[in-house]
């Protein structure tokens, strides 16, 4: 009798500008479902970033070092590319609400569109985490805000000395 072993890889891609606590819960009940995770900082030369890529890396790298499962990366393109291009099957998004899950609803269709072999699972939030957002985090960090039940501490220190604070 002969075993087959299906390691499924999954991806939880956004900005992470900063990482939240949100960010941190999604990614700590996702290492209970899969076997691998990538969480990828993606890259939009759209898009204003207050922490540069390698910042950004830099402190997911350091929040998830103790998740044996979990891998940090940087990319610039479509997450199904990278999904495609590292063996990974399933998308993980977060969903704090109704808006988000009607922009992740049509997101996912999208990707589906790109690669019909990627899934995207939605992960309902935490209620805590509700109204946790990496906008509305910056602004009141800006302002001398406490934003300490809304990040870790390194990311805290970190947004504190972006405004000096």
């Amino acid at each position: 009798m002969s075993y087959v072993i299906n390691m499924v890889k999954a991806v939880f891609a956004g900005s992470f500008d900063p990482p939240t606590n949100g960010h941190l819960d999604i990614i700590k009940r996702a290492c209970k479902l899969f076997d691998n995770i990538d969480v990828v900082i993606s890259v939009n030369p759209e898009k204003k970033y207050l922490f540069s890529d390698e910042e950004r890396f830099n402190l997911l790298k350091e929040l998830l070092k103790d998740y044996k499962n979990v891998n940090v990366h940087i990319w610039k393109g479509l997450i199904v590319n990278y999904a495609k291009e590292n063996n990974a099957k399933v998308l993980i998004r977060g969903i704090r609400s109704t808006n988000d899950f009607a922009y992740e609803f049509d997101l996912a269709h999208m990707n589906q569109n790109l690669n019909p072999e990627i899934e995207t699972l939605f992960l309902p939030t935490k209620e805590k985490y509700a109204i946790v957002k990496s906008s509305s985090i910056k602004e009141l960090a800006m302002f001398g805000g406490d934003i300490s039940r809304m990040v870790p501490e390194i990311v805290e220190k970190a947004l504190k000395n972006k405004y000096l604070v």
